[in-house]
């Protein structure tokens, strides 16, 4: 769909959103290093393998997500937009030519030594976001991803590794 014919933002969006104990520095370190990304990446139970990781504009995270029942599931993220410690854009599919990519905000807002985190998903059309929705639970594999992040900065700002 192009120009006037797209369906409006607010239908074909995803947001979760939680308060994360830590400096937003440190949530954002979290987010864009793989050291860290391997802790907590994913829904619950879920690993990952990265294959290449590249943090620039343009740059590419190459990576496969391991569910808990052995299925494996291919990722591509090019960094589109970056704001340290502040906000990412990136487009995210199953790989370079996939055509469900999607776009993803993430937005940190510092909150009196707390960090507000919320992403941002936007699909292109309202189908789309429904099938990620009823196929892969996608709201609440956002809620389980940002309490994996959660869990891990505080882990990470008690003086974890």
């Amino acid at each position: 769909m192009a120009g006037a014919d797209r369906e409006p933002e607010s239908e074909r969006e995803l947001v979760v959103s939680r308060t994360i104990d830590g400096p937003r520095e440190l949530v954002f370190r979290a987010f864009t290093e793989p050291r860290h990304l391997a802790r907590w990446f994913g829904p619950d139970g879920f690993t990952l393998t990265t294959r290449a990781f590249a943090f620039e504009v343009g740059g590419v995270w190459d990576f496969t997500m391991h569910g808990p029942d052995g299925t494996d599931y291919p990722n591509w993220i090019r960094w589109q937009e970056i704001e340290p410690p502040a906000r990412l854009v990136y487009e995210q599919g199953s790989r370079p030519d996939d055509p469900e990519a999607f776009q993803s905000t993430v937005t940190l807002t510092e909150r009196a030594g707390r960090t507000e985190i919320t992403l941002r998903c936007l699909l292109e059309t309202r189908a789309q976001r429904d099938k990620v929705v009823r196929e892969f639970d996608a709201v609440e594999g956002g809620k389980q991803t940002l309490g994996r992040l959660a869990a891990y900065a505080a882990e990470l700002a008690a003086g974890g590794r």
